[in-house]
């Protein structure tokens, strides 16, 4: 099947639905996904996967016979524009991943009017009623990568290096105590203006080499974690310094050529290689409507494909509501079961994986 025309089938565009007006007859879910910006080259795999979970709920017979339509919206613009249009997006509730200074002004800008799923990794704390996180806190996602590379590679000296927003801050707090509790060091941190004009890679590769780090947690984000790691593999570094970063899948690594090192790790909730039954059957069923040139179904992806079907799932169950809305997500994500979803709920567990060429080889499940 042309992967065009299923997109098509089931996203409408904005201003056609504003200008139509509410239908009650249509599950409406806004999706907000960085079509531009410094995310801009994970957006088309997360709509391809919010795609094929739409159409899933809607062969299945749709929610109580309300097919499911997609309503997209480019969250890699500016925070304040993004939640100026989404305010005015009239739909059931909105489902995306994108930068988290983005996330908090939508989530000022909604209040508690509809749901607001927002899948991807977060920097922790507490949300307003209608918001439902999917994504792992720093801590849970870090930590037991950060510990399984301290106790097997005897890593001592860590450089914090990130994109200057609030995701990668909260990284750096956590990160400052999840190593020193490991009985290693923090030797130098370093925050890089974002957005910006691209992050100058030579000059921190310069100073992870001053500092004599032997590590290096990455928070750098998109296109600035993909120049960083063009220069850093070409650097007298790649060899002896492993990088580890709770953002690079499977597009960022293409996108950086690739990587020959043995020294670039990540940690995600999933990988397109792990090989798990869930996994597996998810990719057979993706390739299998857009086909196998498609954009590749990485874990923001995958997170995406998840939400869309969370809300089904609510909506289903008369749960689409800001006040039902999180207390009803922790009850679904305790069964095995969501109707109109092949794949049932997300599991919670996230993985560790190494750069081997352009794939990423899962090493160990950490929880």
């Amino acid at each position: 099947m042309d992967p065009t025309s299923v997109v098509r089938a089931v996203v409408r565009d904005r201003v056609a639905v504003a200008v139509g007006g509410p239908d009650p007859a249509v599950l409406r879910l806004g999706l907000l996904l960085p079509l531009s910006g410094a995310l801009g080259l994970t957006g088309p795999s997360g709509l391809m996967a919010a795609a094929l979970a739409a159409t899933e709920v809607n062969t299945a017979g749709g929610v109580a016979g309300r097919p499911v339509e997609l309503v997209l919206v480019d969250a890699g613009r500016a925070p304040a524009e993004v939640a100026c249009e989404a305010v005015e997006t009239a739909v059931d509730a909105f489902v995306g991943f994108h930068t988290s200074d983005v996330h908090r002004a939508l989530e000022t800008a909604l209040g508690d009017r509809v749901p607001y799923i927002f899948t991807p990794p977060h920097e922790g704390g507490t949300r307003r009623a209608g918001v439902v996180l999917l994504g792992d806190s720093p801590g849970r996602q870090l930590a037991p990568a950060v510990r399984w590379l301290v106790n097997h590679r005897g890593l001592r000296r860590w450089a914090l290096v990130g994109s200057d927003y609030i995701w990668p801050r909260a990284v750096h707090r956590v990160a400052g105590g999840i190593v020193r509790g490991l009985g290693a060091e923090v030797v130098t941190e370093r925050l890089v203006p974002f957005p910006g004009s691209g992050v100058a890679a030579e000059e921190l590769v310069d100073a992870i080499g001053r500092a004599h780090a032997d590590a290096i947690l990455l928070s750098l984000v998109g296109r600035d974690l993909v120049a960083f790691n063009r220069v850093f593999a070409e650097s007298p570094l790649a060899a002896r310094v492993v990088r580890l970063s709770g953002s690079l899948e499977e597009n960022g690594l293409l996108a950086a050529g690739g990587d020959d090192t043995g020294e670039l790790y990540a940690a995600m909730r999933s990988f397109a290689g792990q090989g798990d039954e869930r996994r597996v059957a998810l990719a057979e069923r993706h390739r299998a409507l857009f086909g196998p040139r498609a954009p590749v179904l990485d874990a923001y992806a995958e997170g995406c494909y998840d939400g869309v079907h969370l809300a089904a799932a609510l909506a289903a169950a008369g749960d689409l509501t800001a006040p039902r809305a999180q207390p009803a997500t922790a009850a679904l994500l305790a069964t095995t079961d969501w109707p109109g979803s092949p794949a049932g709920p997300p599991r919670p567990t996230t993985y560790l994986a190494r750069a081997d060429g352009l794939d990423l080889t899962v090493i160990a499940p950490l929880f």
